[in-house]
């Protein structure tokens, strides 16, 4: 018996989630829209900052998305997901469900979000990207040099006092 009601109060909970259909979104920034989810893919359009979105699906860091216009993939960080009134429906049940209503601790970060379990697993080392990547590389001179151009100024800052506590 007190499963069933435990499954009605989450299905209670659930109802404003399922009733918002697809997620909306707002872009973030003026950004291209591509017809498949890759970087040099074909363009299908475009949108302007503050456009209104509709998320169709997700894929990797890439969203699916109707604009005005057109439709097509964008990056996952060009991307404000979620309308104030549905983030805010969804962010309730989501802390009451979790146990963290009131911590006031919002953790902002980017890393490999968008990237699956299976992508993970079948990522293998790319000599190629790695020397691409390290074709980067800048001295400690031509940073020096780079950073006068910009008339940035070197200034020194004294160490953070050790609190004793333990880092998380």
């Amino acid at each position: 018996m007190n499963f069933k009601k435990s499954a009605l109060v989450l299905l209670a909970l659930l109802i404003p989630c399922i009733s918002v259909g697809a997620e909306m979104g707002t872009a973030l920034k003026a950004d291209t829209l591509r017809k498949e989810p890759y970087a040099d893919a074909k363009t299908s359009g475009s949108f302007a900052r503050g456009d209104k979105v509709e998320v169709i699906t997700k894929q990797g860091a890439w969203l699916k998305v109707k604009a005005a216009k057109s439709t097509g993939w964008v990056r996952l960080l060009s991307v404000k997901r979620g309308s104030t009134a549905t983030a805010n429906q969804t962010a309730g049940i989501l802390s009451v469900a979790s146990g963290r209503a009131g911590t006031g601790q919002v953790v902002a970060t980017t890393g490999v979000r968008g990237l699956t379990e299976e992508e993970l697993k079948d990522a293998k080392f790319d000599e190629a990207e790695v020397k691409s990547l390290e074709s980067y590389t800048q001295s400690a001179a031509q940073g020096q040099k780079f950073a006068k151009a910009g008339n940035l100024k070197a200034i020194k800052l004294e160490y953070l006092p050790d609190t004793g506590g333990s880092a998380q």
